[in-house]
């Protein structure tokens, strides 16, 4: 029998992958799990990913792209005039307001970089990109360090159950953000 030629297999299995730990979380994930969720052989599953380590790179790398769609739609984060705080407050609640299965699939992926070596540089580009986008408004240590809140901010929303504070979040990251972050103020001359 002759090979199918399909292009779409090896996203269907990302996808598969993602909905699988979706609904039954890392442990639940298998070769075969992703198979029967992606339709799709067996052997199609280990052919595109050896391993599930492999496979759960390329589907936090996918999930990754939730969040950072998000930031890029708010123009105001390049923005020098706007207020980097508020900019930052709105974009992790519009996130956070999203649908909630995939916020917590995507810390799901990145936390899982705790135990799996082969994660981390998938979480560490997360950051450093996040990190970069922010760059041009402040310096780049202070850009690490609000991303190191906007995910303790997020933790602590998916973890505890309370709802996001958009208004603590503001005046959380403006104690943060140098002055030179946020928008000049009017000119008052008369």
């Amino acid at each position: 029998m002759a090979r199918r030629y399909d292009p779409e297999r090896r996203q269907r299995i990302i996808d598969a992958a993602i909905r699988v730990v979706g609904r039954r979380g890392i442990a639940g994930l298998t070769h075969r799990s992703v198979a029967a969720e992606a339709d799709v052989p067996l052997g199609s599953t280990t052919y595109h990913f050896k391993t599930l380590d492999e496979l759960l790179v390329a589907a936090l790398r996918q999930a990754n792209e939730g969040f950072a769609k998000v930031v890029a739609a708010h123009h105001g984060l390049r923005d020098p005039h706007t207020d980097l705080a508020s900019e930052l407050a709105a974009v992790m609640g519009e996130w956070l307001a999203g649908e909630r299965t995939g916020v917590e699939l995507e810390y799901e992926l990145y936390l899982a970089a705790l135990r799996r070596p082969a994660l981390r540089p998938v979480a560490a580009d997360w950051c450093e990109g996040v990190a970069a986008q922010l760059a041009h408004r402040t310096d780049p240590v202070t850009a690490r360090a609000v991303v190191a809140l906007l995910d303790g901010i997020c933790l602590q929303v998916l973890l505890t159950g309370t709802p996001y504070d958009e208004d603590f979040a503001r005046d959380v990251l403006a104690r943060v953000l140098p002055p030179s972050a946020q928008p000049p103020a009017p000119d008052r001359a008369g």
